[in-house]
């Protein structure tokens, strides 16, 4: 009766005991509010959001009526729907509620920072396309990874404003800059080699594993070079700066123990003669096949014999490993190791045109020797071997040269296993890593779609590896020795480390995409 009464008179609100969607409705709203910490929030914004998300998903949630009064609240009741359109919700709700604060207009696709502000995601990404930076617009605090569309805002968004969001995606889609800025935001979005926050959460004990991995591998390469600083004598006392003629008998026996293991038959009989720099130049031939050097294989007389003629032509002992050749020539060195870890098929380009006889050559016919014989032969055999290459090994050299550079390095390295045990080993692991880093490289483009522009990548990597030459070969004489020595043991003993983290973030992130 008194909801007929209601009827008749009227009222535009129904009295209290009437209400039952109304009151189901606000106290669902109230109690989320209020589970979310926003019943009382000055953040209008998000007040309203999950306001809207209520009236969206409670629109059904009522108290059971009697039976005489759940027909007449179904006829006199709206729908969730035209609740929202109502004059009441209208007041509540409005557009500029949920406004950017870049272009004042209706949010599209909002983009949430880590600071709390939402903006446009277009609107987003022309300020990182003017500013170049990370950061908020509004607060200018820098935001961490790579923004994400809040998918509850626009959802809410698109439900209340429909009208307005298309008429704004169309005046989005014929701005050319917007667009084009949007597009470039998105690729910067793709390149981020950061793995998924999830797989950060759920396998934490890997990253620790691997963090520990990674910090042995370091202590281990500190270790080492302090052996080898410590071990070693100094760059200044070897004999690649001393003539000849100033060679004591011990370091005449050194020198001929580096020819080869199969000089230990004689490095005591010219011990025991003491011989030194001035009566090494004077040996002939047949001396050395009498006594008391008695070297009577025609083979190892004849390789002593070119080796000694090498000494007299230069003066001083030739280099004949990797600290030797540094010390001769520390800026080349230098130079050859970061140009074949960054460009290695260029680098091997600029030593064929540059230096085919001293380099190439030496090096060609290491990596491929023409035949078993050859291979097994000592490396500093290869070394002064000045023969052209034959087909076969140009063969070889190129098809390794097109598709695995960096296993041409591995080769030359594995040659010098018994003289430089563990900087080999450094340099075989880094090759290998390289490798998988460089088809991580190829497979990003063609799963991008981007094999088109490889030749532009060529050019634009050629120029910056030819810059790159050009300025180190103007500030070598002023760079500082000691600083110079830095960067070359870092190149070779910490490069594989950082190299091992990059290749198991390929990885991670490659398995992020699968899934």
């Amino acid at each position: 009766m008194r909801g007929r009464k209601w009827l008749s008179e009227g009222l535009r609100a129904p009295p209290p005991e009437l209400r039952w969607g109304s009151t189901a409705e606000s106290a669902g709203r109230k109690e989320l509010l209020s589970e979310a910490g926003l019943h009382r929030s000055s953040n209008k914004g998000a007040r309203c959001v999950l306001e809207a998300s209520c009236l969206l998903g409670l629109g059904n949630v009522r108290p059971p009526l009697p039976a005489t009064g759940r027909d007449m609240e179904e006829e006199s009741l709206p729908s969730p729907a035209e609740r929202l359109d109502g004059p009441g919700i209208s007041r509540r709700i409005s557009v500029s509620e949920f406004s950017c604060h870049c272009c004042y207009d209706i949010l599209i696709n909002p983009t949430t920072l880590t600071c709390g502000h939402s903006f446009c995601r277009h609107c987003l990404a022309l300020w990182w396309a003017s500013s170049k930076k990370n950061e908020c617009p509004e607060c200018r605090e820098k935001w961490e990874g790579f923004p994400k569309v809040n998918i509850l805002l626009r959802n809410a968004v698109e439900k209340l404003f429909p009208t307005a969001i298309e008429q704004r995606k169309d005046d989005i889609l014929q701005n050319h800059e917007a667009t084009q800025s949007l597009a470039a935001f998105q690729k910067y979005g793709s390149d981020q080699p950061t793995a998924a926050p999830s797989a950060r959460r759920v396998n934490p004990p890997g990253g620790g594993f691997f963090s520990g991995v990674l910090t042995a591998l370091t202590c281990v390469a500190v270790v080492l070079l302090g052996y080898h600083w410590s071990s070693r004598e100094s760059e200044d006392g070897l004999l690649v700066h001393k003539p000849v003629a100033k060679w004591t008998a011990e370091e005449v026996a050194h020198w001929l123990g580096q020819l080869g293991p199969w000089t230990s038959l004689y490095r005591e009989r010219f011990l025991q003669e003491r011989v030194n720099g001035r009566l090494l130049l004077t040996l002939t031939d047949e001396e050395l096949r009498q006594a008391p050097y008695q070297v009577e294989n025609s083979s190892h007389r004849k390789a002593i014999a070119m080796e000694l003629e090498r000494v007299k032509m230069l003066g001083v002992k030739p280099p004949q490993n990797l600290w030797e050749y540094k010390a001769v020539q520390p800026g080349r060195s230098l130079f050859l190791l970061y140009a074949l870890k960054s460009s290695p098929r260029l680098t091997m380009l600029y030593l064929y045109l540059s230096d085919y006889s001293n380099t190439f050559l030496p090096f060609i016919h290491t990596v491929c020797p023409v035949s078993e014989a050859q291979e097994l032969e000592d490396v500093i055999a290869k070394l002064h071997d000045h023969k052209d290459p034959v087909w076969k090994q140009w063969r070889e050299f190129l098809m390794k040269f097109a598709f695995l550079p960096y296993q041409l390095l591995a080769e030359f390295a594995w040659d010098w296993l018994e003289t430089h045990y563990w900087t080999s080993r450094f340099i075989i692991v880094n090759a290998m890593l390289l490798s998988v880093l460089e088809l991580f490289s190829f497979w990003r483009l063609w799963s991008r779609r981007e094999l088109k522009r490889i030749p532009y990548r060529m050019w634009s990597h050629f120029w910056k590896m030819s810059t790159q030459g050009f300025l180190m070969a103007i500030f070598w004489p002023v760079i500082p020795q000691f600083a110079c020595n830095c960067l070359f043991y870092w190149a070779l003993y910490f490069n594989p480390i950082i190299n091992i983290d990059l290749v198991v973030k390929e990885v991670r992130r490659l398995e992020t995409q699968v899934l």
